[in-house]
């Protein structure tokens, strides 16, 4: 099952995600693919929200630290691969399966580590459609069914 959402601004992104949230629980991994400034990021503020994170401040790109996590109803663990060289294996390396065990895992730039995405990972691929428009498909798949390719 596919679903396709345009938003229009920062706050209808922010809101999907918070919608999007109520599907996540211990467990669940958020693979998060589009080129830079697709809204990632205030998705995950969205997703983070949701589940119960009090500021959305809080909730900023891990592309420079690698890692950002969030106090929540259920931990949140917010990655990027972005800059990995390895990042299969740096992402086990920062505790990756130890992550999923204990929370949701949001990933950033997912496209990089696709082998290390667990069965029923949330594929969430995000274009930029018009200056403030996105495009949103949001699937559930395994390994075996990569996230679609982005035009």
């Amino acid at each position: 099952m596919e679903d396709q959402t345009t938003t229009h601004s920062l706050d209808e992104t922010i809101a999907l995600g918070r919608r999007f949230a109520a599907r996540l629980g211990v467990g669940d991994c958020v693979a998060l693919d589009g080129p830079l400034g697709a809204g990632k990021t205030q998705f995950a503020r969205g997703v983070a929200l949701g589940l119960g994170l009090d500021d959305g401040r809080m909730v900023r790109s891990p592309t420079f630290v690698l890692m950002q996590e969030y106090p929540a109803r259920v931990p949140i663990y917010h990655l990027d691969a972005y800059r990995l060289g390895d990042p299969q294996a740096e992402l086990i390396d920062l505790g990756f399966e130890e992550m999923l065990a204990d929370g949701v895992v949001l990933l950033e730039w997912a496209e990089r580590a696709p082998s290390l995405l667990p069965e029923g990972t949330w594929h969430v691929t995000i274009e930029i459609t018009g200056p403030t428009d996105r495009r949103f498909t949001i699937r559930r798949g395994g390994p075996e069914s990569p996230a679609p390719p982005r035009g």
